[in-house]
């Protein structure tokens, strides 16, 4: 029956024969290699793939660290500010009250100048007066006036210009 659709038993065998051949030397010359190399592609491809993970996982890792010191680092600025204005409102403070010292003591001192100034004017109006007094007196009178006169009319007129 086999030989009625033409197959000849010595053929097939030789082409199987070389079929077979030919399959085992490209086996192991060419799907082998390919086969392996294939392999190695995609061992390297999962590996890509897990690094690229890891990568990924301390990329997001690293920009939280990032965010974290930013903030930080702001927290801090913020505080520095704080701190620096307290600072400033403690000196601006500090040199209010210094001023507002200096400016009482200037008043006081001018106000102790001013009450000398006036003593000195008083004692200087009243030894005029007296002076005055005195000349007016001698010239009223007529006469000359002794030194013991003369002070006590000075006297005299220096208790009721106090009075």
């Amino acid at each position: 029956m086999i030989e009625t659709l033409g197959i000849k038993w010595a053929e097939l065998i030789a082409q199987t024969i070389s079929f077979s051949l030919v399959l085992f030397v490209l086996w192991r010359a060419a799907y082998k290699p390919v086969f392996t190399m294939l392999e190695t592609r995609k061992a390297k491809i999962a590996e890509g793939m897990a690094n690229a993970d890891k990568i990924k996982a301390q990329l997001a890792e690293t920009e939280a660290g990032r965010k974290r010191v930013l903030a930080e680092a702001g927290d801090n600025a913020n505080k520095l500010i704080d701190d620096a204005r307290q600072a400033a409102a403690r000196v601006r403070e500090t040199e209010t009250q210094k001023a507002i010292a200096a400016a009482e003591q200037i008043v006081v001192k001018a106000r102790e100048a001013a009450a000398q100034e006036r003593a000195q004017m008083l004692a200087s109006l009243k030894r005029e007066v007296g002076r005055l007094v005195v000349q007016t007196t001698s010239t009223v009178t007529g006469k000359i006036l002794t030194a013991d006169d003369q002070k006590r009319l000075a006297e005299e007129t220096e208790k009721q210009l106090s009075a």
